[in-house]
Parts: structure tokens; C-alpha cells; sequence
């Protein structure tokens, strides 16, 4: 049987663990919200453990500096975003038309859970350090390999069924187009948060997508079924 003790150091190290997680996570939601409030240039370390209630020797533990608690806080965002866009593809049956994953991409990005005032400062705040910092950029790029390749993947589906000529570059106009209109809708939403109205932004990217693909999109979203 085992030691009694070594159950007792087990216990404590998985204790300590959890105890880690958590001071590294409150120090990233505290980046986060802090970026949010008062902008990139103004997050200190101060103002970060300050908000987090937690001493400067923990940023120097978890992340090697201050550098490294913003480009662990920006994936952090990025992976929150896929998480809920990831949610909402699973809700869409694994036989989906790709029309339908579209649609998901869209809707989700223009949901209440992503754009929010919260998100959306914490997103153009990091985007004002993109072009100093690589690694904030990886993350932060409307280009993003995984959303990009997505819808790209959807689109050249589509593209491939309807005998088009050159679909993959029709998928690629597709896809740009579609990127292209989601940070406008990002952009309008940051300048008028009040005036912003959800179902109409998906409208209006709905009809660009229907004058591409009448058969597969109309103002309403997807058309399931094509046949």
C-alpha cells in the first residue's frame, strides 16, 4: 500500500499546482482587463499586480517579465475566442453543409460573448502593438491561419461543387471579402457601440455572400439545403 506521506506530498504538490494556475490566470485576466480600461501604454507592472492582488515576483515566476505576461495574455484572448467559435461549430452536425460553418464563423464572431466593448479594446489596443511585436501579432492577425484557413476550406467547397472556374481563388476572394467585413463590423462597433445592431451586420454580410453564392446563402444566412 502506499506511504501515507507520499499521498501527503502528492495532495501538496497538486495543491501547489492548482495555486500556480491560478495566480498565473488572475495576473492574465488582470493584463486583460487593465489593457481594456486604460489602454497598452498605460498597463504597468504596477497597475497589473495592483488589480490582480498579487506581489511583482509572481510576473517574474510565471512569465519571465512583463513581455511575457502580454504575449501570454493576448493568446489567452485568441483562445477564448476559438472556444466559443469552436462551441458553436460543434452545434452544426458533423454532415453540415459548409455554408453552415460559414455561417457559424460569422455569427459567433459578431456575438455578444466576442464582441463586446470589453473584447473589442483589449483587440485594437493589441493590434496598436502588432506591428512592433511579432509575437502579439501571431495572435491578434485578422489573417489568422486557423479562421482564415476555416473559412477558406468552407469556400473552396463550395466553389468546387458549383464547377466555378478557379475556385480556389474565388475561395480566397470569399474569404478575404468575409474577414474584410467582420473588421468593419469591428470597427463600427468600437466607434458606435450603441448604435451597432447585431442582426443587421449579419445581414449585411449575408447579402455579399448571397450575390457570390445565390444557391448557398440568402439575407437570412445559409441555405441548407441546395438540391
Amino acid at each position: 500500500m502506499p506511504d501515507s506521506a507520499d499521498n501527503e506530498t502528492e495532495e501538496s504538490h497538486g495543491r501547489r499546482a492548482q495555486l500556480r494556475e491560478r495566480n498565473r490566470l488572475a495576473l492574465i485576466e488582470a493584463t486583460l482587463d487593465c489593457v481594456a480600461e486604460i489602454g497598452f501604454a498605460r498597463t504597468s507592472v504596477s497597475t497589473i499586480i495592483d488589480r490582480a492582488g498579487l506581489s511583482r515576483g509572481m510576473i517574474h515566476l510565471h512569465f519571465n517579465g512583463k513581455d511575457g505576461l502580454m504575449d501570454a495574455a493576448v493568446q489567452h484572448a485568441s483562445d477564448l475566442y476559438y472556444q466559443n467559435l469552436y462551441m458553436l461549430l460543434e452545434k452544426v452536425r458533423p454532415s453540415a453543409w459548409p455554408q453552415e460553418r460559414i455561417e457559424a464563423v460569422i455569427r459567433s464572431d459578431l456575438s455578444e460573448t466576442i464582441l463586446n466593448q470589453n473584447n473589442v479594446r483589449i483587440w485594437y489596443a493589441f493590434r496598436g502593438e502588432a506591428r512592433e511585436r511579432q509575437s502579439i501579432r501571431s495572435f491578434s492577425d485578422t489573417r489568422d491561419d486557423r479562421l482564415r484557413g476555416l473559412l477558406f476550406q468552407a469556400f473552396l467547397t463550395i466553389t468546387r461543387a458549383s464547377y466555378a472556374h478557379d475556385p480556389a481563388q474565388i475561395a480566397r476572394d470569399a474569404t478575404h471579402g468575409t474577414l474584410a467585413f467582420l473588421e468593419g463590423m469591428w470597427a463600427d462597433y468600437l466607434i458606435h457601440p450603441d448604435a451597432f445592431d447585431r442582426n443587421e451586420a449579419c445581414r449585411i454580410i449575408f447579402r455579399f455572400l448571397s450575390a457570390l453564392f445565390p444557391q448557398h446563402f440568402d439575407l437570412r444566412g445559409a441555405i441548407a439545403d441546395t438540391h
